[in-house]
């Protein structure tokens, strides 16, 4: 999935010589939790909302020098290591450096999740499928291999957790029969986490969007 559309070009970028004042108004009227700050033209850092209250309209950025956080992405990132990084760093914006270390823009979490839920692993109608097995013992190539041996189609999967040498993968299933998909899977030596129906998936689905929604309009 191709991120490069959703770059940002209209979110400031502060030197670290300017007063804090543009940056209290940046913040107060946005609801961007960070802002990149730049020495020279070169990153180096975010200013972060939640020392909102510390900062003063007649200091300089330089006075919080030590307090910049210093995350970002390139242009290159993958889109899922950009949700990571959001996700990390408990952010809603993220700076896009090139490879001379300069803001090329910014990625907007909203943006980028909107483009998430539209992806076929989202939109298309299917069943969920979650199992566990050992992290010696998966293969991706296994996995799709059970899921088209039932005339399914594979949507997508993701590793979902890893703990005490066990993974479990999440997978969306196109099929009318999810229970024989699962019982190959048990065959193969795979425990079943967590397995549902088309319209119990369409119905989760709806909630955790409402929910996402609530949350991306804190």
């Amino acid at each position: 999935m191709q991120i490069h559309d959703q770059i940002l070009t209209t979110i400031p970028i502060f030197e670290v010589s300017e007063t804090l004042e543009e940056v209290i108004r940046f913040f107060e009227e946005t609801t961007f939790s960070h802002v990149g700050v730049t020495e020279n033209g070169i990153y180096i850092g975010l200013l972060s909302e939640n020392d909102l209250a510390c900062y003063e309209p007649d200091k300089k950025i330089e006075d919080f020098r030590y307090e910049l956080e210093t995350f970002y992405v390139g242009k290159e990132t993958s889109w899922l290591d950009v949700l990571e990084m959001f996700a990390r760093n408990e952010a809603n914006v993220l700076p896009i450096l090139d490879d001379d270390h300069i803001i090329i823009g910014y990625y907007d979490l909203e943006d980028i999740v909107g483009m998430f839920i539209d992806t076929p692993f989202f939109r298309e109608p299917g069943a969920i499928l979650v199992v566990s097995t050992g992290i010696k013992d998966y293969s991706f190539s296994e996995i799709a291999q059970i899921v088209e041996s039932n005339n399914a189609r594979l949507l997508g999967a993701f590793i979902t957790d890893s703990m005490n040498d066990v993974v479990q993968i999440t997978l969306k299933i196109g099929t009318q029969n999810l229970n024989e998909v699962a019982q190959t899977f048990r065959r193969y030596n795979y425990t079943i986490v967590f397995g549902n129906s088309d319209d119990q998936f369409l119905e989760d689905l709806k909630q955790r969007s409402d929910y996402l929604e609530k949350y991306l309009n804190v």
